[in-house]
């Protein structure tokens, strides 16, 4: 810890204009700061991620780390940025020009779809059935609108009958929020319903794909969906920092016809269009993009779709949940959602009311002893369940 000796306050005042105002001085005679003497290298245990996120990498991906360093607006660089944005639309199956990775993790790409159409008293419908509903909700109160919560239970999906009722009521709603594949619970809601609903009301909607992107279908085009965000870290199997994120023509057009700016610079959609556009001889600088980030992206979907295939790796999740689901069976766990409402990546099971005492000791067990990494609940469901990952 560091030390201040020998020091001395002085407190004088001066009027100025019959007004007093004070001066704080501090007089330091000796100051010290003590520092490590030495630090070792960092190497991580090697752990089977079992959890909620982050997953553990491809080779293909943990070799983009050890490549050189570009500068962010090299020639080179911008051409990987380019089929980055191809990538990913392929994998949010959409043709949405405005597809990109926002350097940050999946709650910045959150923050960047309700600060950039959300406005000041706006209304914005919100499917709450879990953590991650609630922060969409914290995230309109921010911005300055007016949320309207349409609750479900947590592991239940969202109701469409009650989000549908809800914009009826609101006809002044002009945005729906929604998760698909709900972090907190392991329930997977139907989205494209939500949307249809959307349209009827003349909303927009948001929906969050941190868990499902990769892992089960998100159809953006055919689902119609405005703006949609994920995370890097999960489905994708590349390291956290990056929110893969598509908005919808229509979106970008409510954003242009802000009546007030962003609150956020840096994620204003007006100015990241400038540095993501497609056309490399008008690129700009926004900011300095994390280039290894990116490389390691760039693996992971090349794995993904070139390699494995997308379809072929919604199906290994199904298949690996079966065995999962099968062998937890055979040990007295129960699921805490509905088999139709169930995801396959993100399994939340029931402690078994003789372990819950001990739930915290069973899973640093298994990570000391067994280097595995499982979940706790959040929330209300802390403690009750575990969040098993695939």
């Amino acid at each position: 810890m560091g030390s201040i000796s020998d020091f001395d306050i002085k407190i004088s005042y001066k009027t100025i204009n019959g007004i007093f105002e004070s001066e704080v001085r501090l007089e330091l005679e000796h100051l010290e700061i003590s520092a490590p003497t030495d630090v070792a290298a960092f190497h991580p245990a090697e752990r089977l991620l079992l959890g909620p996120g982050p997953s553990n990498l491809h080779p293909a991906v943990l070799a983009a780390l050890s490549r050189p360093v570009v500068g962010h607006l090299d020639p080179g660089f911008i051409r990987m940025m380019d089929e980055l944005k191809a990538m990913l639309r392929a994998v949010f199956r959409t043709n949405h020009a405005m597809t990109l990775p926002v350097s940050a993790p999946g709650s910045a790409g959150m923050e960047l779809c309700f600060a950039n159409l959300v406005e000041p008293g706006d209304t914005v419908v919100i499917a709450r059935n879990g953590v991650f509903g609630d922060r969409m909700r914290e995230n309109v109160v921010r911005t300055g609108g007016i949320p309207l919560l349409v609750d479900d239970g947590w592991g239940a999906p969202i109701s469409v009958d009650r989000v549908a009722a809800a914009l009826a009521d609101h006809p002044e709603a002009r945005l729906l929020a929604c998760v698909h594949a709900e972090t907190s619970t392991g329930a997977r809601s139907d989205v494209a319903a939500l949307a249809r609903l959307a349209r009827e009301h003349d909303c927009l909607i948001v929906v969050d794909t941190v868990t499902s992107l990769g892992g089960i279908p998100v159809e953006v085009d055919a689902w119609e969906l405005d703006a949609v965000y994920s995370g890097s870290q999960k489905c994708l199997s590349c390291t956290p920092g990056l929110s893969p994120v598509t908005i919808s023509e229509r979106a970008r057009a409510k954003v242009r016809a802000r009546r007030s700016p962003v609150q956020s610079w840096f994620l204003d959609l007006n100015l990241l269009s400038g540095y993501w556009d497609d056309h490399s001889s008008k690129r700009s600088y926004h900011h300095t993009a994390p280039v290894h980030t990116l490389m390691c992206l760039h693996e992971a979907l090349r794995e993904l779709l070139f390699n494995e295939g997308l379809e072929n790796a919604h199906a290994r999740h199904h298949e690996v949940h079966a065995e999962l689901r099968d062998g937890l069976a055979e040990r007295g766990f129960t699921y805490l959602v509905d088999e139709a409402h169930r995801l396959p990546m993100l399994n939340s099971v029931m402690i078994p009311e003789p372990l819950r005492a001990h739930e915290a000791a069973i899973r640093g067990r298994l990570l000391n002893e067994s280097g595995i990494e499982v979940g706790a609940g959040l929330g209300a469901l802390a403690g009750q369940i575990w969040r098993i990952g695939l």
